[in-house]
């Protein structure tokens, strides 16, 4: 198969690889890069039998590297600049369509704390269905510990909350306002789910020029919320250490999250987390909604 042939039958399957990685990368680009590379290896490559396959391992063992590069070289967080120009936070219509799949950007950020072969067995065994016998291989592991990993990360993703149901939903129900106030840039709205004597504290990482460390009452701290609506429009829920908090990940990977306290509906108190430090230990996991609906 060669020629014309060989690229009408890439092309049948470049849908398929750039989902599979774009979960493995959580980014739109990095996805594309790995699918290019790709058809430059099946260029060079003979004797392929089942081309769906073969493209899928190259696709993923292309991911694998990109994974493991991360982990071994010094994480590059925007500054809190860079992160307002960015084309995601000013929601193109590519950037909506992301939105829309089937994949959440809470989810993409859980999946970056991952380990890479944790990773590439959460995602390609339980989300495309591919046998462990196939992946064992990429990740040089047997299918027994190959299926050890995507049970771990499966804990992981899942995670647990420390609070009973009717607080997560309670919870829930406070921290998702905010968020949509906050996104909107409505004050009078912020103001609704603040407690007035509120405190927001955010570490030195996330401080544009001017802005304080630390705002007390309700005015201020709406003030300085809603006029970052631009910066929040890409920020999700998410259970940060067990509870209902957000996370913001542009380009896929965690810039920041953030942890409430509050009480009946007003958040007395949050912190915007993100030292590179304080992001590494936390523990990020996915606010399904099947929990919520459980709740």
């Amino acid at each position: 198969m060669i020629g014309d042939e060989l690229t009408a039958a890439f092309e049948a399957e470049r849908d398929k690889l750039e989902a599979v990685a774009y979960r493995l990368l959580g980014s739109r680009g990095e996805a594309e890069d790995a699918v290019q590379e790709a058809w430059l290896r099946l260029s060079k490559a003979e004797d392929v039998d089942n081309l769906g396959a073969w493209l899928r391992t190259v696709v993923t063992r292309i991911c694998l590297d990109v994974l493991r590069a991360r982990k071994i070289r010094p994480e590059e967080f925007a500054s809190p600049d860079e992160l307002e120009q960015t084309p995601e936070v000013r929601r193109t219509p590519e950037d909506e369509a992301l939105v829309a799949d089937s994949v959440s950007r809470a989810l993409l950020v859980v999946l970056d704390a991952l380990e890479p072969a944790e990773r590439i067995a959460f995602v390609l065994h339980d989300m495309f269905a591919v046998p462990f016998a196939q992946i064992a291989p990429i990740v040089d592991r047997n299918p027994v510990a190959t299926k050890k990993l995507a049970s771990r990360a499966r804990r992981r993703v899942q995670g647990q909350p420390v609070v009973p149901a009717a607080e997560l939903a309670r919870q829930r129900r406070v921290v998702s306002a905010f968020l949509q106030a906050a996104q909107a840039g409505d004050l009078t709205a912020i103001l609704a789910v603040l407690d007035p004597d509120v405190v927001r504290r955010v570490d030195a990482t996330a401080l544009s020029p001017g802005m304080s460390a630390e705002l007390r009452g309700a005015r201020a701290v709406a003030e300085g919320t809603a006029a970052l609506a631009a910066r929040s429009q890409l920020a999700k829920l998410a259970l940060v250490n067990g509870e209902v908090g957000v996370v913001l990940a542009p380009g896929g990977q965690l810039f920041l999250a953030i942890a409430f306290t509050s009480e009946a509906d007003r958040i007395t108190s949050y912190d915007v987390i993100a030292d590179p430090d304080r992001l590494r230990r936390l523990s990020l996991s996915v606010l399904s909604e099947e929990r919520s609906a459980r709740s």
